[in-house]
């Protein structure tokens, strides 16, 4: 069996939600997958098979945490399957100079870690304005206003492609090499070989 670690780092708690799906969806497909939180914990990547990583965008970057421990693990990183899972509420923006920005975080990102993910995955995140403080909360609407999204700052907003996400992890698992099962050893009493 192999075994998958998913290491998060989160703002608001959007990435948490999406690393505990993914490290379900895993399991569901018979892997034994770890999902820690970078900023808690800090895991050795050489115990695990495979790696998936997932972070969101704030202010251009990333988490700090996160960001070091790729960067410490990233010859580990490149010599297995891995991926890392962008989440950012720009996702939901068509227009291509959005994307070309989102990629090019992302690549700014892996670039300055040493890090080569097999694959790069773009998830939508959440408007958590119930836990925004007065600032950031003003500054969402008016980032919000712009891309036509959601201003009603009474409420919160989940935009996240569970389904979207479900697939990935599936077919994540699902490529990974099968690891060889150990020969069962029989052994019959009274019997010498």
């Amino acid at each position: 069996m192999s075994r998958i670690l998913v290491i998060y780092g989160t703002t608001e708690g959007q990435t948490a939600k999406v690393a505990r799906c993914l490290g379900d969806v895993l399991r569901e497909e018979g892997v034994a997958a770890d999902v820690t939180n970078a900023g808690a914990e800090w895991p050795d990547a050489g115990q695990y098979d495979a790696v998936i990583v997932a972070a969101s965008i704030h202010a251009g970057g990333y988490q700090r945490a996160v960001r070091r421990w790729v960067r410490a693990h990233a010859d580990v990183l490149n010599g297995k399957p891995t991926a890392f899972v962008s989440v950012c509420l720009a996702v939901l923006q068509p227009e291509a100079a959005v994307q070309q920005e989102l990629n090019a975080i992302a690549d700014r990102f892996v670039r300055s870690t040493g890090w080569r993910p097999s694959t790069i995955k773009h998830v939508a995140g959440a408007l958590a304005y119930s836990r925004y403080n007065w600032f950031k909360r003003r500054a969402m609407v008016r980032i919000v206003r712009k891309a036509g999204g959601d201003t009603d700052t009474s409420r919160d907003y989940e935009y996240t492609d569970w389904a979207d996400v479900r697939a990935f992890a599936g077919a994540f698992a699902r490529s990974l090499p099968t690891r060889p099962m150990a020969p069962e050893v029989v052994w019959a009493p009274g019997k010498v070989a």
